[in-house]
């Protein structure tokens, strides 16, 4: 409803999040920076266009915002958007309020492009239906040139085939740059006692109740994991909480 206010981005609604993801696709397909939205359950309607695009990857950065909503609060079930973009291949980035929202989406944008691959931006309820404090910045304009590339983006079943070990690859070498990416930082603790594993909301749940007192592992790319960064922070306290 907001993207639709700036004249300069086209936006519309689509008569289902299949068609969403598949119009987003096409424009990054053709150059531009796109995104499609979507609550869980539409995500279950897009997974047919979505787990190809996995293969293809992208030309344009492609960011598809899909908001989880644990506890149920408004749908008829509930899910989780990590385990869909893990067996996709696919890298998760949360934030945990609203000006972490708008930083992680340029990070989703570069990272979609610089290794070729649509990212999710995992909302959740309380995330999406809180507001907190934005810092503005200069806007860049961004866009690519279309390049006919049928090998690439006809996933025939040989070109498909050709594009498996691609993900594979893209995989690992997005697993390396979560192990020092500043989505993931640690917060310092006075006691070691405890350390807690947190993202998105419950961070600042954390927060709340803790303030300074523990270490605090906390998770903005939380797919794939930072594997490393997690047994280090792991070995340097007794007890481990992980908090969701």
């Amino acid at each position: 409803e907001y993207l639709a206010k700036y004249d300069e981005i086209y936006t519309e609604w689509a008569p289902n999040e299949k068609v969403a993801a598949e119009v987003a696709i096409g424009a990054s397909i053709s150059g531009v920076r796109s995104l499609a939205c979507m609550k869980h359950v539409g995500l279950n309607v897009a997974s047919d266009p979505l787990y190809t695009l996995a293969y293809t990857g992208v030309n344009g950065g492609l960011v598809i915002v899909v908001a989880d909503d644990p506890g149920i609060a408004s749908s008829q079930n509930e899910q989780d958007t990590r385990m869909i973009a893990r067996s996709a291949h696919l890298p998760v980035i949360e934030p945990s309020d609203s000006g972490e929202a708008k930083e992680f989406f340029k990070y989703a944008f570069d990272l979609s492009e610089k290794y070729d691959t649509p990212v999710f931006i995992k909302m959740c309820t309380r995330v999406s239906h809180s507001q907190s404090l934005v810092e503005l910045g200069e806007r860049v304009e961004v866009s690519k040139t279309y390049e006919k590339n049928p090998q690439k983006y006809i996933m025939m079943p040989g070109n498909a085939k050709r594009r498996h070990p691609v993900v594979e690859a893209r995989t690992r070498a997005l697993t390396e740059w979560a192990e020092t990416c500043s989505l993931n930082r640690v917060e310092e603790g006075s006691d070691h006692s405890r350390g807690i594993i947190t993202s998105s909301t419950s961070y600042q749940y954390v927060k709340e109740v803790c303030g300074d007192r523990y270490p605090v592992l906390k998770l903005g790319m939380v797919w794939p994991m930072p594997e490393k960064l997690i047994l280090d922070f792991a070995a340097s306290v007794e007890e481990l909480v992980v908090v969701e």
